[in-house]
């Protein structure tokens, strides 16, 4: 089956065409991403309405390109799915009314597209992986532990009470005066900086349940560089090694909770996932790798082209439901939030916006 994939959430324009074999195997034929980076740059963070509106601008001619990249007519699609939340719901409503323009000319079977879903089927587009697994699922908006029992089958183990990581991470560059996106920035900087200068805090250390929080910490790095009058570019690559090494060891902890409690609800998982933006970070990747050793499981990271938002992971996500024969009526509303485990709640005590995105 040969299924178009349209990505609009957030601030990556994206289209791709996938196709998923018989055997379950998945193969991309294209993958087109336009970046708004420079879009947002001024602002020093996604602005929703600019973002709207370069998705209008550019969506058609991403698709097209898309299409005959794959070297694929519309008619020989099976399906046409498209990101219909959660994300900055303009965007949003600019993918997914694309998508069913397109579904409705050329009579094929549309596909809402849960954006966490797509992150979590990817690794299965590029390697054979069977259920269940672990998801470890962080990027600007989400932090998520996940057990992925099977396609629309999710469990939520953990997830943050306040920032995201992603959002951590852009929050300290911009404090810090680095360009935008922060994150990749804060790496850069930390690899030069000594991580034990700064005492800085180690969020939900040891506690029983594997969840998240990260605004105290980014409140310390905010702390010391105020104290630092002038604040020098060493400075800033100590506060940014010490802040990544509190996420990482943050991180391990957290994600050794989750996957011992995986174990205990659903048995050995077959792997550890990590997807989204975040994933990206090499030194994020090792810490992971010890996680993952010491849990006897074995990590599995897509293509880092493939962990942040991209046409492709939404299309693939549309051929794995569309081999279980679902797909979606006309009326598909887009959401700016959406859970993907139904069943979640905010964790106890705590007022998490993010609960639901």
């Amino acid at each position: 089956m040969l299924v178009l994939g349209i990505e609009t959430t957030c601030d990556e324009t994206a289209a791709a065409v996938v196709e998923r074999a018989s055997d379950g195997s998945g193969r991309i034929l294209s993958n087109i991403v336009r970046s708004q980076t420079e879009e947002h740059a001024a602002f020093g963070g996604v602005v929703p309405e600019i973002a709207a509106r370069a998705h209008v601008d550019v969506l058609d001619g991403l698709v097209e390109r898309a299409m005959n990249d794959a070297g694929v007519e519309f008619a020989g699609l099976s399906a046409v799915a498209a990101a219909a939340g959660p994300g900055l719901i303009g965007g949003v409503i600019v993918g997914l009314t694309t998508a069913k323009a397109i579904a409705m000319v050329h009579a094929t079977p549309l596909i809402a597209v849960n954006h966490l879903e797509a992150h979590a089927l990817t690794p299965r587009l590029t390697c054979a992986l069977a259920f269940p697994y672990c998801l470890f699922l962080a990027s600007g908006g989400h932090t998520q532990i996940v057990a992925v029992i099977g396609v629309g089958k999710y469990v939520r183990l953990g997830t943050t009470v306040d920032d995201a990581m992603g959002e951590a991470f852009d929050k300290v560059a911009k404090m810090l005066g680095l360009p935008y996106p922060g994150g990749p920035e804060v790496e850069r900087a930390a690899a030069a900086g000594d991580p034990q200068r700064f005492a800085f805090p180690r969020p939900m250390l040891g506690r029983s349940e594997p969840h998240f929080s990260l605004s105290g910490l980014k409140t310390a790095v905010r702390n010391e560089a105020n104290r630092l009058n002038p604040i020098e570019p060493q400075d800033i690559r100590d506060l940014c090694a010490g802040f990544q090494a509190a996420v990482l060891e943050s991180t391990a902890d957290r994600l050794s909770v989750g996957l011992r409690l995986f174990e205990q609800q659903f048995g050995p998982p077959r792997a550890l996932v990590a997807a989204g933006g975040v994933a990206a970070n090499q030194a994020i990747r090792s810490a992971l790798q010890n996680v993952a050793a010491r849990a006897q499981t074995t990590l599995i990271i897509p293509p880092p082209a493939l962990c942040t938002d991209n046409g492709a992971m939404i299309a693939w996500a549309g051929a794995e439901r569309l081999a279980l024969g679902l797909i979606d009526a006309m009326d598909a509303a887009p959401r700016a939030r959406w859970l993907l485990d139904s069943n979640a709640t905010a964790p106890a005590g705590f007022a998490n916006t993010r609960a639901g995105f």
